[in-house]
């Protein structure tokens, strides 16, 4: 398995530019930063080969993920919307492409987070969305990307909430660069046991993200096991990121959507960040791989 961390850990808006996140995520014992597929559409090309060249210089390999925006819901009944979200990647994928990304995350079957004050129909939602990520797959595969669906917690998502669901959601779409996602933060909400539900994905596992049940990073003595996740994740084969998606920052677009009102760091400066990712990474490697 190789280790990774969410840019957002540090930042407080969606996107921006992700080159200096190399070096350091590189100096922190990473092996992979994960960076957001907001505007990476509209980013000077400059930039998109900066940011590859200093990935390349740090031996960093680069993930990405996204919460779709309602505009942009594939499972949308607005046949405009669902046009859009294709729309979206047609522009997305050849920049992901050249960054050399192989998987993108997310809740990319509907959109994030739901707004629950506005009505659905959750059945015909599903089938729109397996209807659509047929198309979105087959798009995919022509720049050599895996699409992983992220199971969410109920209050943020309704379409795929546990391992089972998201592993039937899968079978449905039939299409081999189409996987699932599992997150142990939405995991702890939804799952009964987290273990179990990393059997229940097996071979159609392609992500994995990990935090504590407050988001902060991974660490000992909290409440997850994590030697027993590790063994589950060992015991189904899975080879491969594990993602840390800490939120530990209040303010800004982040903050808002993931609900952080307060900071969750003890000490949010960035050196604190950083010695805090570095011992979490160190202890993953060691509780997760035995």
């Amino acid at each position: 398995m190789q280790y990774g961390i969410y840019y957002a850990y540090w930042a407080k808006e969606w996107g921006g530019d992700y080159a200096r996140y190399a070096q350091k995520v590189a100096g922190l014992g990473f092996d992979i930063l994960e960076i957001s597929c907001a505007a990476l559409a509209e980013t000077a090309p400059a930039q998109i080969a900066g940011l590859r060249a200093a990935c390349e210089a740090h031996g960093v390999r680069l993930t990405a993920g996204y919460g779709p925006a309602p505009g942009e819901n594939i499972a949308s009944p607005d046949p405009d919307v669902a046009k859009n979200a294709l729309a979206f990647w047609e522009r997305t994928f050849p920049v992901l492409q050249e960054l050399g990304v192989a998987v993108v995350g997310g809740g990319l079957y509907s959109y994030w987070p739901v707004d629950y004050a506005r009505p659905f129909d959750r059945r015909a939602d599903y089938e729109r969305s397996v209807a659509g990520m047929k198309k979105l797959a087959d798009l995919a595969a022509r720049f050599g990307l895996t699409l992983c669906m992220e199971t969410l917690n109920r209050f943020e998502g309704y379409l795929l909430n546990t391992a089972a669901e998201a592993v039937q959601y899968v079978r449905d779409v039939g299409r081999d660069n189409v996987k699932a996602m599992l997150d142990t933060f939405h995991m702890n909400i939804e799952e009964d046991s987290l273990e179990d539900a990393i059997l229940a994905a097996g071979p159609a596992l392609g992500h994995f993200h990990v935090g504590e049940c407050n988001r902060r990073p991974p660490r000992g003595g909290s409440r997850l096991d994590w030697g027993g996740i590790g063994r589950a994740l060992r015991k189904a084969g899975y080879a491969g990121a594990v993602v840390m998606e800490p939120f530990v920052l209040a303010g800004g677009g982040v903050g808002r959507d993931i609900r952080v009102w307060r900071d969750i760091a003890e000490d949010g400066s960035e050196a604190a960040l950083d010695r805090a990712a570095r011992d979490s990474v160190a202890f993953l490697r060691r509780a997760l791989e035995g």
